[in-house]
């Protein structure tokens, strides 16, 4: 930067404007050519631009000598005399840029949308080689900041000022994500509640400031390298600060979340793998929940205050989105979810707050499940007081070929009573002979029997290798004949 305090630059502005030109082509671009106005304004003005080039930053210019000396600001211009940001000094620019909003042509130089952030005057307090200091009289800055020169176009911008918002905090990192507890009915009075679809994904927590994003997961751990989909909602954000609760989710060929899909993007580390899973296993971030904004925890404030703050997020892009909530209706919005193939529904309580960790049952989860009759061809051992009884049920269906095929092992769900009947029904028909002939093979150490006898069965969903995930034993079908059973849904 040239000039001293107050003096002004020693080079004639078209000069100064010289570098500023012959970086673009104004027959491709819409942004103000190098003409300089014959007067100088008569108060001195700034403006900060979000430029949403291929890195999103801010542009911060002080009209000074009839230019716009210019900086970009990679987070944004702090509003916290805590925290200095990177500014970096370039090329100066004319006056009227600093009306300047649109979009610069892809592949121009700075291509991408520009708007305009704040604007206003200011007044000059100190002006030299290598700092800068000024009062913002802006719309949404107001206050004194300094620009000091750190090493050759890197400075910093720092607020001498105590933060405009006397009360604004910083933002808190490892917020534990608040837990929905297990109920098998809707809540009622049902118009005291809000519904969600249940998300069948991984939890995370996006942290966003300065455009840039951070994701946690339920166990804290930093998870924002693994989902580079992701990445982009921060820089759409812009200049808010907030927190947001999600689920991270994979859709299956059938456009619903499903959890065996996701565990392919789970653990994955190598950042080769995890490009090549992006192509095979897309996925999208469904947010449901806003837990801090500019500097303001909303963890307090009722859930649907903290629905309604979210909503004027317009959160909406490729790999992420706001999905709806209905105040009342549990049951349609139950039988929906159920007929769209959807894990469930959450139901949380309109005038609840945010309970990090907390599973106080102001939510609750009430989920979908898939019930299908099965054959049972094998247990395995139970352990404890399981010994000698079945602690697990080996289990199938008849495909066309009339093959019984392997539908994975059942452990929960009987009581001592059902532990009784089992050993009554399989005993006598037990065989040397595994009567599986498709499908994985069965755990080692099964006990097979004949498969003559039929049961019911509720899952969560079919796995691609075509087992059930989550079964459970709910009860005999001495009505159907194993012969009759094939897989249902899936």
């Amino acid at each position: 930067m040239r000039g001293s305090s107050g003096a002004g630059h020693s080079k004639v502005p078209s000069k100064k404007l010289a570098e500023y030109e012959a970086k673009r082509d104004f027959t491709k671009t819409s942004e103000p050519g190098a003409r300089v106005p014959k007067k100088a304004s008569r108060a001195l003005r700034f403006v900060v631009q979000e430029h949403h080039a291929r890195r999103l930053h801010w542009d911060f210019r002080l009209e000074k000598d009839g230019v716009g000396v210019s900086w970009a600001v990679p987070k944004g211009i702090p509003p916290d005399p805590k925290v200095n940001h990177l500014a970096v000094h370039v090329e100066d620019h004319p006056l009227e840029y600093f009306k300047f909003a649109g979009d610069i042509p892809k592949g121009e130089y700075g291509g991408g949308q520009v708007m305009i952030w704040d604007e206003g005057t200011y007044e000059p307090v100190k002006w030299s080689d290598r700092e800068v200091m000024i009062d913002l009289h802006g719309k949404r800055l107001q206050g004194r900041y300094v620009l000091f020169q750190t090493r050759g176009n890197d400075w910093m911008i720092h607020r001498m000022d105590p933060p405009q918002d006397p009360d604004r905090q910083a933002m808190p990192s490892g917020i534990t994500p608040m837990l929905a507890r297990l109920s098998t009915t809707l809540p009622k009075p049902d118009d005291s509640w809000g519904f969600e679809f249940k998300w069948d994904g991984i939890r995370a927590l996006a942290y966003v400031d300065g455009g840039r994003m951070r994701l946690q997961s339920r166990s804290l751990e930093d998870v924002t390298p693994r989902y580079p989909e992701i990445h982009a909602m921060g820089r759409a954000l812009g200049s808010a600060e907030v927190i947001l609760d999600g689920e991270i989710v994979a859709l299956d060929e059938k456009g619903r979340p499903s959890f065996e899909e996701i565990q392919q993007r789970m653990g994955l580390t190598s950042e080769n793998e995890i490009r090549r899973k992006m192509k095979v296993v897309p996925i999208t971030y469904m947010v449901f929940d806003l837990l801090w904004q500019d500097g303001h925890s909303l963890m307090q404030k009722p859930y649907t205050e903290r629905r309604a703050a979210l909503a004027k997020l317009k959160l909406s892009g490729a790999s992420w989105q706001t999905p709806p909530f209905e105040k009342g209706g549990g049951q349609s919005m139950q039988e929906a979810s159920a007929k769209a193939g959807l894990e469930g529904v959450v139901a949380k309580r309109l005038d609840s707050k945010y309970e990090p960790g907390g599973r106080s049952g102001v939510w609750q989860k009430i989920k979908n499940h898939n019930r299908q009759e099965l054959v049972i061809g094998g247990w395995l051992e139970g352990e404890g007081k399981r010994r000698g009884y079945p602690g697990a049920l080996l289990v199938g269906y008849y495909d066309k070929d009339r093959n019984l095929v392997y539908a994975g092992k059942v452990g929960t769900g009987f009581t001592d009573r059902t532990l009784d009947d089992l050993n009554q029904k399989l005993k006598p028909l037990a065989s040397d002979k595994n009567p599986f002939q498709a499908g994985a093979a069965p755990a080692r150490g099964a006990h097979f029997v004949k498969p003559k006898i039929v049961a019911e069965f509720e899952f969560v969903e079919w796995t691609r290798g075509g087992q059930m995930r989550a079964p459970s034993f709910k009860g005999f079908r001495n009505d159907k004949q194993a012969k009759e059973v094939v897989r249902e849904g899936g």
